[in-house]
């Protein structure tokens, strides 16, 4: 590899640099190609479109965040599907063709305001003249809260503010004529008597696993007072649950005493239709308020209970209160009788509560404002939440439906010509306000849109521009001949943009982990160094105010911090002390701020925080494992989250480690602390030894436990090796590892995470750091570490196909490997489970063009003082990388 710095060369030699933003963003994709549909975000918010032609769910922009979706469009009665979609950053493009008509609409979160806009195109393509129909569902559930948002943040139902992953994506499913029901769960879950458990650990035993597909850790933000959970002090006898043809499911016939603090469980099952629940139930106090029984913790879990001696029935966001008191002392039969679309509760043979549609709701009111500009506004009767709707183009017969409406529009449409409809829906606090604000966008709906696209495109010519009004810093911009390679770092660019989040913290850029369906606050510590060194060069103002926010808090005992309140969230990653060590090192080596090492955070200097993170495994070791290297110990949830034996003693954290111990060092010579240094060194060699004497041969690692010694092939072990010990290791190890990457994790223009010939993969399906797929950063680490092992040819082919996989869009968290129409194995932005659609650490691959394929890799150690970089970078038969110095 030659890597010449501060050269150029000729414009004949190299293509044009930064590319239109439209050559970034995203093309056309069909219905059959996507599984995870795409996002809405306008630096505030974000959303996910949905299966039909117009709705939207997820909304969020806090302090306001919607529930179930905002409505659907109907075509003479019917709901047409989205057959292909088209994203870019401003919005989403749906289109339906069929019976001569072409449905084309654009649905968008307004930049930097709280607005959201569509546009309804219906052009006739029949050789004859058509009447048309167009009727839009206008739904505004939206409440606002300064509170709950943590990675599981709030959503409104009709039943309060809470996260329930589970039920709204049901009720998403529903959309684009799929009239399927949602109300129950497909999963078995425990039935229990008594206290029921905080909602949100998604799993119905303290120990059993946590999927993808079926289950969520309790990742709340700390700010909002939990609801009260107890029982009631009763007597249950004779419950039964029986099928709808009648067939005995469960049946407990002796008493079952109860207290406000007691549990009795039973068997699993799962909810289906026509199935009936019932028990006899005996107060012993009268106006007691609590939890009788409840089917699962989940939040859309089917409950029965009493507030203030009355019974009420729960599911699914609904909760129905009966005005029936019952008496303490006397038996009564208590039956709830569960449908697809629909749960009834009888009280000794009368039936006393019923649920009904998400849609005809009690919390939100609506009405229609006469005249000929008509406006349809919403408010929350929970919070200070308030939307208005308000169209151009023909004036639409309006109705107000509780917590919405219903626009209809009646049209002769000439042959070849089109029918346009603009709908702008505005919220906010003040009702006025909203009101005209969703008239003024539609007043001039062209420049309203213009006006978004125009600032998405200023942004992005920002991001390359030194001295821009956008950033405290710029990217550097990469000139080369090479299409994919050009695709993967610009895209990885847009994806850093595209995450950010001007309104979370005023006068401070957030760039959020992931979503839309979760997080709109949340930013992780492992996901952000994946991108480090392009964090310190675009935003450094940002990563150094993030760094110190994150220094005072508790960061060894959570994963990342909701950004809106300051908070720890979730549970501690093994990941962190790498993580933070390597931001910290990369913001001081490009910036040159090696004041920031004496800032205090949180009491303590950063510079003592470092060491804190590099000697990390100092506190980790254990003699059962062997006394020198970290022991991650047993709970899997900390390392990699899907694999049961990837605990104890594993070779990427422990080889991190090495690397940071001798970054470390390297910091104490700087500062003329050379016995320190030397002390230090001697440490990291240790480390360094005695990960190597994990390797297992063919590119594979051992895993050391007290009680055993399994092999594993993942990535994460050849990544963070590779990177940190690349000196280290041997040529045969060096070329092995390579090869291993390349027999068994490249595969669809993407890899896998982990090798489907581990005895682990049966168990580990996930997309993400299973042997389904990979996650986002992977490849990017992958490229790297070829690279750092002599192997950048590899590298650039890996790196030069990543665009293939972004599903139309930027890289989700889990990229899963399908077989494609053609026969051919690719990889798609995976939808199934609690997977995101963006994830901030997509960015890897282009921060991995700079480092694996430039070698900008600052470091403490060298001889290079921080904030050194040179202005230009030029590698052979890639191309160059200019702009890399902060201008004076």
């Amino acid at each position: 590899m030659t890597v010449t710095t501060d050269a150029g060369l000729s414009d004949t030699d190299i293509a044009p640099g930064v590319p239109d933003l439209d050559d970034v963003a995203g093309h056309w994709v069909g219905a059959e190609e996507i599984a995870h549909l795409p996002s809405l975000r306008n630096q505030q918010g974000q959303g996910h479109v949905n299966s039909d032609l117009t709705s939207a769910s997820w909304l969020v922009a806090p302090p306001f965040t919607f529930g179930y979706h905002t409505g659907e469009l109907r075509l003479d009665g019917r709901t047409p599907a989205a057959q292909r979609f088209l994203w870019k950053p401003w919005g989403v493009v749906r289109e339906h063709r069929g019976d001569g008509l072409l449905l084309r609409t654009d649905t968008r979160m307004a930049l930097s305001r709280d607005l959201l806009l569509w546009r309804i195109a219906v052009t006739n393509e029949c050789p004859e003249a058509r009447t048309v129909e167009l009727s839009q569902d206008l739904y505004a559930m939206v409440a606002h809260t300064e509170v709950g948002y943590g990675w599981l943040y709030d959503v409104p139902w009709n039943n309060g503010n809470h996260h329930d992953f589970m039920a709204l994506e049901r009720i998403r499913a529903t959309t684009g004529g799929r009239a399927a029901p949602y109300l129950l769960s497909p999963a078995p879950r425990r039935l229990r008597l008594g206290k029921p458990r905080i909602p949100g650990i998604q799993r119905d035993e303290d120990n059993g696993p946590m999927l993808l597909d079926d289950a969520l850790p309790s990742h709340f933000s700390h700010d909002k007072e939990p609801e009260p959970r107890a029982g009631v002090a009763a007597a249950v006898r004779t419950l039964r649950v029986e099928s709808g043809d009648g067939g005995l499911v469960l049946g407990i016939e002796e008493p079952t005493s109860l207290t406000p603090e007691g549990e009795a469980a039973f068997d699993a099952f799962a909810l289906t239709p026509g199935m009936a629940i019932s028990f006899d139930l005996r107060l012993d106090a009268t106006g007691q308020t609590g939890t009788v029984l409840t089917h699962g913790n989940h939040p859309d879990s089917l409950q029965i209970g009493v507030q203030d001696g009355r019974l009420w029935l729960g599911i699914t966001g609904e909760r129905e209160l009966s005005s029936a008191d019952l008496p303490a002392g006397i038996w009564h039969r208590v039956n709830t009788h569960v449908e697809a679309d629909q749960a009834v509760l009888m009280l000794d043979g009368e039936v006393i509560a019923r649920t009904r549609h998400w849609s005809a709701s009690r919390r939100w009111n609506s009405r229609v404002t006469d005249g000929l500009d008509s406006v349809l506004t919403v408010e929350d009767t929970d919070s200070p939440a308030r939307a208005a709707y308000a169209f151009s183009g023909p004036p639409p017969v309006l109705t107000s439906t509780g917590a919405g409406g219903i626009a209809t529009w009646t049209c002769r449409i000439e042959p070849g010509q089109s029918l346009t409809i603009e709908v702008a829906c505005a919220y906010g606090s003040d009702a006025d306000e909203v009101r005209a604000e969703a008239r003024t966008a539609v007043e001039d709906f062209e420049a309203t849109l213009r006006a978004g696209e125009d600032g998405w495109r200023q942004h992005w010519t920002n991001m390359f521009t030194p001295g821009n009004p956008d950033f405290s810093g710029h990217l550097p911009t990469f000139t080369t001949h090479d299409a994919g390679l050009a695709k993967t770092y610009y895209m990885g660019a847009l994806q850093l943009l595209y995450m950010r989040n001007m309104r979370i913290r005023p006068g401070e850029p957030v760039f959020l982990t992931g979503g839309p369906r979760l997080g709109p606050t949340t930013t992780y510590f492992w996901d952000h160094c994946e991108w480090s060194r392009m964090y310190a060069l675009l935003e450094p103002a940002g990563l150094r105010s993030w760094l110190l926010r994150v220094l005072a808090g508790p960061y060894k005992e959570s994963f990342g911090i909701d950004a809106r309140s300051g908070g720890p969230l979730g549970n501690a990653y093994s990941a962190n002390d790498y993580a933070l060590f390597r931001l910290i090192e990369h913001y001081v080596c490009i910036t040159g701020d090696t004041a920031f090492l004496d800032t205090t955070a949180g009491g303590t200097t950063v510079l003592e925080h470092l060491e804190r993170l590099g000697f990390g495994w100092r506190d980790k070791r254990t003699p059962a494992t062997g006394g020198v290297l970290a022991d991650f110990g047993e709970d899997p949830w900390q390392l990699l989250e899907c694999i049961p034996d990837y605990t104890g003693v594993v070779a990427s954290f422990n080889g991190a480690y090495a690397g940071s111990t001798h970054a470390l060092a390297g910091l104490y010579r700087q500062r003329g602390r050379h016995e320190d240094a030397d002390r230090t060194e001697g440490e990291a060699r240790e480390l360094a030894n005695a990960v190597l004497d994990l390797y297992a041969g063919d590119g594979r690692w051992h895993i050391r436990r007290p009680e055993a010694t399994d092999t594993i092939g993942h990535c994460l072990d050849f990544g963070l090796v590779a990177a940190a010990l690349y000196r280290e290791l041997d040529p045969r190890v060096r070329r092995e590892m390579a090869d291993f990457v390349e027999s068994d994790l490249l595969v669809g223009g993407w890899m896998r995470a982990l090798s489907p010939n581990d005895p682990a993969a049966a168990t580990s399906d996930r997309p993400d750091h299973g042997a389904g797929g990979a996650f986002c950063a992977w490849p990017g680490v992958t490229a790297h570490g070829l690279a750092r092992l002599g192997f950048r040819d590899r590298a650039v082919s890996l790196l030069r196909n990543l665009s293939s996989a972004a599903s139309g869009g930027l890289w989700g968290q889990a990229m899963e490997i399908v077989t494609g129409a053609d026969g051919q194995l690719r990889a798609q932005v995976a939808e199934r489970g609690v997977s995101n659609r963006e994830t901030i650490a997509g960015a890897a691959g282009a921060e991995a063009v700079i480092s694996a394929l430039f070698d900008v890799n600052p470091s403490f150690v060298g001889d290079r003082p921080p904030g050194s970089l040179p202005d230009a970078v030029t590698a052979d038969g890639i191309g160059t990388l200019s702009g890399l110095r902060r201008p004076e």
